[in-house]
Parts: structure tokens; C-alpha cells; sequence
């Protein structure tokens, strides 16, 4: 089994991948938070830092782009291409509204002949490894039968299909039958994305589907950092590990960050994934919700993590 990393704006950064990578399974793959190409205009500070090679070293790391013109994707996995990427990732699933209003992410589907003409330049332009990630559809499950008709004329280097719909956001349960048609119908390697936070989740999802081999997480591998390692090799959740992991990242902001506000952003933003993993933590996470200074969230956290005990079974 294939594990990978999905990209969570803000979250998945290469300070969380590197800390990741240092206590917990390192995975296959690991996946950057989309970049949106610019014609005429060069990646700014953040994107120069989640692509450097340097703040990946040891890693598998596939850059993720977020457009719907072909010229502006050419010539963006270029310069990505330039700095060493063998592979990149084509993101058709971001169901945000504004991104959805502009035609691309998982807007983009709506317009499959667009879709068409948009694949076909890339791939005739490009001598790199191209996957795509994709949802089923905007509004209707039907609309998957014409997108998979796309992509198999296409040499993708894998297919990662989150069986949910543009309007689905996150809600409702990802449509597994249409998953399945995917493996029927699909020509390319498949990954699943979508909904395992537990061991029972994957072992669910695995019983059905045997003879998929890649998954890819984000939500609930960022919860549960030892989720893959719980599904690969039984191992649980140790919370010292999960205390160092959290020590790292946090220092780690303060060395990049400017001023206690954007750290705070940062780790606060972490934290509405990680309480997912411990019990009795209300309290605690409303200090942390509430800290305006450094000082106030290093006790809220050590509170939390002196008091509350990770739920059973993680």
C-alpha cells in the first residue's frame, strides 16, 4: 500500500511535512497546498519556501497547481521542473466558492470540453510526470462517466479521485459506487481520497476495494498523525511523540514568522485538527482559541496535554 499526504491550505506546509517525516511513517508522497501560476510573474516568498529543495530534502514532495489555462501551466511546471520536481499535481477537487466561481479546481469539471483541450496541451507540451487529482463531478454523479471518458485518453501518472461532488464540499459520504465504476472504467493507477480517519475506516474501505493500493489522507492523518502508521504497522498514537511533534512546528514558526500573531494563526489553525484526537479537551481549547501572546498558548497547550488523554483507539 501507497500512503500520501493531501494538501491542507495552510496546514500541510513543509514545516508540518518535515516534522511529520521526523516522527511519524514517512509516507510515499507528500503533497503541497495548490500554488496558483501567474503569467509574467514569478512565485512569491511563500511558494519559494514550500518549493524549495532545500525545505524538502529526503522527501517525496509533488507540487500542486491550481488553474484552468493551459499556457499558465506549462509554463509554471517548467520552473518547477528546473529546480528538480520530477512530478506534479493538477488540482480539479477544491470545492471553495471563489476558486469554483473563477472555473477552476473542481469548477473546472463543469466544463469538460475545456477540461479536454486543457489536458490535451499539457501533456503534448510536457516530459513530466502529470497526475491529476479530481472530484466525480460539480453538481451531478452523472457527469463522472464523461470525465473519466477524459482522462483515460490521457497518460497520467495516476488518477486521484475524491468521490464527492463540487456541492458536497465536505459534507455527505463520499459516493463509493461511483468509485467503484472508477476502478472498472479507469485505464490509470487510482488513489482513494476521502473520509478514513480510523483504521476501521481504511480496513472498511479496503474490504471493498482490494485492489486499490494508494491512499491519501489529509484531514485525518493531520487529526491522527499515526494514522498511517496505525494502518500500516499498528502502531497507535503515543502522546510524547505528538508533544514533540507539536514543539517542532511551533518552533519552527517563530524562526519563519514575524510576530506572535502569524505564529499563533499557524498553530491555532493546526490545533482545530488535533483536538480530534484527545478527550475532555473543551476547556483547553478554548484557551487556545482565546490566546492573543505566546505565553498564554504555551500554558493552554501544556494544560491540555498534562490533563487530557488521547480517545481510545487512535
Amino acid at each position: 500500500m501507497n500512503y500520501y499526504l493531501a494538501p491542507l491550505e495552510s496546514v500541510t506546509t513543509y514545516i508540518f511535512r518535515n516534522a511529520y517525516h521526523r516522527y511519524f511513517l514517512p509516507l510515499d508522497k507528500y503533497f503541497t497546498p495548490f500554488i496558483v501560476p501567474h503569467p509574467n510573474k514569478k512565485f512569491n516568498t511563500r511558494e519559494k519556501k514550500e518549493l524549495s529543495t532545500e525545505h524538502n530534502h529526503g522527501l517525496y514532495v509533488v507540487p500542486q497547481l491550481l488553474t484552468n489555462k493551459a499556457e499558465d501551466f506549462i509554463t509554471t511546471a517548467k520552473e518547477i521542473e528546473n529546480m528538480g520536481y520530477k512530478e506534479i499535481n493538477l488540482n480539479l477537487g477544491c470545492p471553495s466558492g471563489t476558486v469554483v466561481a473563477k472555473g477552476k479546481g473542481s469548477g473546472f469539471l463543469a466544463y469538460p470540453e475545456e477540461l479536454d483541450r486543457f489536458l490535451d496541451n499539457i501533456y503534448s507540451k510536457l516530459d513530466m510526470k502529470i497526475s491529476v487529482k479530481t472530484r466525480i463531478g460539480k453538481t451531478s454523479p452523472d457527469e463522472f462517466y464523461r470525465l473519466i471518458e477524459i482522462y483515460n485518453k490521457y497518460p497520467l501518472e495516476e488518477l486521484i479521485v475524491h468521490p464527492r461532488l463540487q456541492t458536497d464540499f465536505y459534507k455527505n459520504k463520499p459516493n463509493l459506487q461511483i468509485f467503484k465504476e472508477a476502478v472498472e472504467m479507469s485505464r490509470h493507477s487510482l488513489c482513494y481520497n476521502g473520509d478514513i480517519y480510523t483504521v476501521e475506516d481504511f480496513q472498511k474501505f479496503s474490504e471493498h476495494f482490494p485492489t486499490v493500493e494508494k491512499i491519501m489522507c489529509g484531514r485525518g492523518a493531520v487529526a491522527n498523525p499515526s494514522l498511517f502508521d496505525a494502518i500500516a504497522n499498528g502502531k497507535k498514537l503515543d502522546i510524547n511523540t505528538l508533544k514533540k511533534f507539536h514543539d517542532d512546528i511551533y518552533m519552527d514558526y517563530q524562526e519563519i514568522s514575524s510576530g506572535e500573531r502569524n505564529v499563533l494563526f499557524k498553530m491555532k489553525e493546526l490545533w482545530s485538527y488535533l483536538i480530534q484526537s484527545f478527550d475532555h479537551a473543551e476547556k483547553y481549547m478554548k484557551k487556545i482559541k482565546k490566546s492573543e501572546k505566546l505565553l498564554a498558548y504555551e500554558k493552554a497547550v501544556s494544560d491540555l496535554f498534562a490533563n487530557c488523554p488521547l480517545k481510545k483507539g487512535i
